[in-house]
């Protein structure tokens, strides 16, 4: 089997590679990437004689079609996206051409080539947000009620790809999944973020809602989620794939700093961004009883070994510190 793998050099993008080609070595692999500011080339750089790699947008019909003819792939697996949520606020047509038009134009290189299978990567927050005292959980027939320009672009992306295989057939599955942490992740991310500032003794910034709170998958479970749905999952259908696992902001400002032996004086409050969820929960019964999957990955391990990673790995990420760093008031100017 031949694979696309879009986003392939951002964080679960080049997580899912190394993981594809570990756990199926016999499949190829061609891994597509615009190098946004996310999209980081040195992420697959030991993967070089295992994987091809292809710079490109997907908003481009002409390479994304000739891509998919040239290396007869028969499944796309679609992580790309402007991830950014801070970004989404200062410039939402950033997120809506990639997340929205790019996602539209390779579903329509896929059904144009005849792809086996397009398999598209979502998020919990689609579903908008859930009272913090809630009981409720986001299934996979929750209704979409995004509050922010990147949860409504993702969204977007989410109806093409049904309208495509209600329309035109096209064989699709969707994973919504949790907030992923692990190696690899961008330092613009909570975790990454957290772990890189108090590593330089810098301060950790909490938005002042420092109780609201998200559900925590470890990459390599997420990975392992969307291999169950791609080898055993129901064309047509959406799992949601998360743990169950909550934790708030200020939980995980707790353990970074623990974890490093940094002091608590390190914790700082800065103003909520515009439409900050509060809460997400994920029901992932379906996929554990239709596909037998399972997180294997427990919390506090892996999170530990995670910000270990970034002690390990100075070189990686201290470059990317200044990659599209965003002023968090810029949006009230606006």
């Amino acid at each position: 089997m031949n694979l696309l793998v879009t986003g392939a050099a951002g964080f679960i993008g080049s997580n899912f590679v190394r993981y594809w080609v570990d756990a199926h070595p016999d499949d190829g692999v061609v891994a597509y990437d615009a190098l946004t500011y996310a999209g980081n080339r040195a992420n697959l750089d030991d993967l070089n004689d295992r994987v091809t790699f292809v710079h490109g947008d997907i908003g481009d019909p002409v390479l994304t079609e000739s891509t998919l003819r040239d290396h007869a792939v028969d499944v796309i697996v679609n992580f790309a996206a402007e991830s950014h949520n801070s970004m989404a606020l200062i410039d939402p047509a950033l997120a809506f051409r990639t997340n929205v038009l790019g996602t539209q134009t390779l579903l329509q290189a896929a059904r144009t080539v005849g792809i086996e299978r397009f398999h598209h990567v979502s998020t919990c927050e689609v579903y908008g947000d859930l009272p913090l005292d809630s009981s409720e959980l986001f299934r996979e027939d929750s209704p979409y009620r995004p509050r922010t320009p990147y949860n409504a672009s993702k969204a977007g992306g989410d109806h093409a790809v049904r309208a495509y295989h209600e329309t035109y057939g096209l064989p699709v599955t969707i994973t919504n999944g949790g907030n992923n942490y692990g190696p690899f992740q961008f330092p613009e991310k909570v975790i990454p973020l957290f772990t890189t500032n108090a590593l330089d003794d810098e301060p950790l910034p909490m938005y002042a809602s420092t109780q609201n709170r998200r559900e925590w998958i470890h990459v390599l479970d997420h990975c392992r989620g969307i291999e169950a749905v791609l080898l055993r999952g129901a064309i047509g259908e959406t799992y949601n794939v998360g743990t169950g696992l909550e934790k708030s902001i200020e939980e995980i400002a707790d353990a970074v700093l623990a974890i490093l032996g940094k002091p608590d004086s390190l914790k700082q409050i800065v103003p909520d961004r515009p439409g900050h969820d509060r809460r997400y929960l994920l029901d992932s019964s379906k996929i554990r009883r239709d596909l037998g999957w399972e997180p294997t990955i427990e919390f506090e391990a892996g999170l530990r070994a995670t910000v270990e990673w970034y002690a390990d790995n100075r070189d990686w990420w201290q470059p990317l510190k200044q990659r599209a760093q965003i002023e968090e008031s810029a949006w009230s100017a606006r």
